[in-house]
């Protein structure tokens, strides 16, 4: 069970049916959940939230992690419950009549009956999820990188194309779909490379016609004659919008600072037809500590301040940390207590140094494309340059350790026929025409290369079991795959004496490996449990002399701020602050 605490609830379900005076209250996760980044709705009349939550220091190996789950909360309750059978899941929506809750996992687009029984597969997927939305005709429409949107009977079937990619406006993917009442028409993100970028678009499901509207994420049409939805700066806005015409009527104005909003553009709200909202709050990012943890699980500050920090990387030497925090990459002198920022882009996403020290390779999104991959010099001299240039999302992992490559991820162009997922492992050459080719390509996940110190082998993880797990594989092949972990795996780093680490959940495991003449691996060991993970990717480095690890500890004061705000009859403060002008008539559909 999960517990709500309020600081102002009088009655919740009584105020459903009340007047119409906002009220407004918060409700605050215990210490031992955390809410996910993954979305909440709530269903049309209210009375129900569905949002995706996970014990607290469980780990989150990726951004479809087993360990998450669907909750429910009944708006007249003070506690939440796990939905069963949603283990998995995110981006949860509902079907119009609030009887269904729909949402994804890994590879899968499911429903569940609120009123119980087991989830119900409609059809696979490839690639990341970026939401969905239930049609009064029993059709779903939904997205994944990197395509346009498709779309699903309800009751299951294979997926078909909505809508079409504009190269000509670089348009990488369709996201976050709306259905607009009548189940005419759609709103949509378009993405094109950046969420500074992102507009918001309709179409017309009879004509096709298209028409871009305002600039945003995450568009949202309610019952006031209005589109609610987000921007970069973390800030909630309307616009008056036309739903028989499909025009906006007026000019887009703030309504709220503060609302979360992935990298992906979602935005952490949902509206219910009775006027109410609910939204996770920022915090500029949940402040983490950096911590030195030797091989028994002490702690031992660094002395950096709170920041939200992701993907830490030693220097060779030992001297300097890169690490990610707030979109760019910050370097912290360990000797000398100092941080400095390196990058000013606001949408970086990983950081490792090269051998030599000199470089620091990170992805970051520009000129109309997604994440590739670009290196930067490590003391902030010369300019940033480009080392890919790809329509695929690319995610620099580890360094060969003669300087020569980059292992990266690569995450799925569009939904295949095959039903593969299409997160894949390459390299990078850098030398010759530096061009990127496969290292493991299969229907499975596979993320996290680590190249071996001696660079003959390559640790990664794979879910080709049905669950993460670690494997080698010798580099650059041929040969066979060997299996390290035994109950599941994340995170792997490879020490330069040869020794293994990975994660468990909260478990730190160390495997003693040889990799020459030929390669032999022992048996995991348990090092410690804890610290509480960070929520990155990988939240730990391992130090030079394998006597100590550089971690990512989530503060105490960041675990207590996973809450969810709620306003009650907002629709009034939405008609105040920004007036919508009343139209009828037929529907025409989109002007030329």
């Amino acid at each position: 069970m999960v517990f709500f605490t309020a600081l102002f609830l009088p009655a919740a379900a009584g105020l459903l049916a009340q007047s119409p005076a906002v009220t407004r209250f918060v409700m605050n996760l215990p210490a031992t959940e955390q809410l996910v980044n993954d979305g909440l709705v709530l269903s049309p009349d209210g009375r129900t939230l569905v949002y995706v939550g996970k014990r607290a220091g469980v780990g989150q190996p990726n951004r479809r992690s087993s360990d998450q789950q669907l909750y429910r909360r009944s708006m007249d309750q003070l506690e939440a419950s796990p939905i069963p059978g949603t283990e998995g899941g995110a981006a949860p929506f509902f079907s119009p009549d609030g009887q269904w809750v729909g949402f994804f996992t890994y590879d899968k687009l499911k429903k569940v009956a609120l009123a119980g029984g087991p989830p119900v597969t409609l059809c696979d997927i490839a690639g990341i999820r970026y939401g969905a939305s239930w049609g009064s005709d029993d059709t779903i429409i939904f997205g994944v990188s990197v395509s346009g949107l498709l779309r699903v009977p309800s009751a299951g079937g294979t997926p078909q194309p909505l809508t079409t990619l504009d190269s000509n406006q670089r348009e990488i993917v369709h996201r976050w779909p709306n259905i607009l009442p009548g189940g005419q028409a759609v709103l949509f993100a378009v993405f094109s490379g950046s969420l500074e970028t992102t507009r918001i678009a309709v179409q017309d499901l009879k004509t096709g016609r298209r028409k871009v509207l305002v600039d945003g994420t995450y568009p949202r049409f309610v019952p006031t004659g209005h589109i609610v939805f987000a921007r970069t700066d973390r800030s909630l806005w309307a616009v008056p919008f036309d739903v028989d015409r499909l025009e906006v009527t007026g000019s887009p104005a703030p309504l709220i600072e503060g609302i979360r909003v992935n990298g992906g553009g979602l935005a952490h709200f949902a509206l219910a037809d009775n006027g109410s909202l609910v939204y996770m709050p920022v915090t500029a990012g949940v402040p983490r500590r950096l911590v030195w943890v030797d091989r028994k699980g002490s702690e031992q500050p660094l002395g950096a301040p709170a920041r939200p920090y992701t993907s830490p990387s030693l220097s060779p030497d030992g001297r300097m940390l890169a690490v990610v925090a707030q979109g760019d990459i910050w370097v912290y002198d360990i000797l000398r207590g100092r941080l400095s920022q390196l990058t000013f882009d606001g949408s970086i996403d990983g950081a490792i140094w090269s051998p030599d020290g000199k470089r620091i390779a990170f992805a970051s999104a520009r000129e109309g494309k997604p994440l590739n991959l670009f290196w930067k010099m490590a003391d902030g001299s010369g300019p940033e340059e480009r080392l890919t240039t790809g329509e695929r999302e690319q995610f620099p992992k580890s360094w060969s350790p003669d300087g020569q490559a980059i292992a990266f991820s690569e995450s799925p162009l569009a939904l295949e026929s095959s039903g593969r997922d299409g997160r894949d492992i390459w390299v990078l050459p850098l030398s010759g025409e530096r061009k990127p080719r496969p290292f493991l390509r299969t229907p499975f996940i596979e993320t996290g290369p680590q190249f071996s110190p001696d660079g003959r082998w390559l640790a990664y993880v794979s879910n080709e079991s049905g669950r993460n797990e670690i494997y080698v594989q010798p580099f650059p092949g041929p040969g066979g795959k060997r299996q390290i972990s035994t109950e599941g795996g994340t995170e792997p780093v490879w020490a330069r004496n040869g020794e293994l680490f990975y994660r468990n959940g909260n478990q730190m495991m160390a495997v003693e490996t040889k990799t020459q003449p030929t390669f032999s691996a022992g048996t995991p060991r348990l090092l410690f449990e804890g610290p509480q993970r960070g929520g990155s990717v990988f939240d730990y480095t391992v130090a030079a002399d394998a006597q100590r690890f550089l971690m990512v500890k989530a503060t105490e004061t960041g675990a207590a701020q996973d809450q969810i705000q709620v306003v009650l009859n907002w629709f009034e403060e939405l008609k105040r602050l920004v007036p919508a002008i009343e139209t009828g008539g037929q529907r025409p559909g989109l002007k030329p």
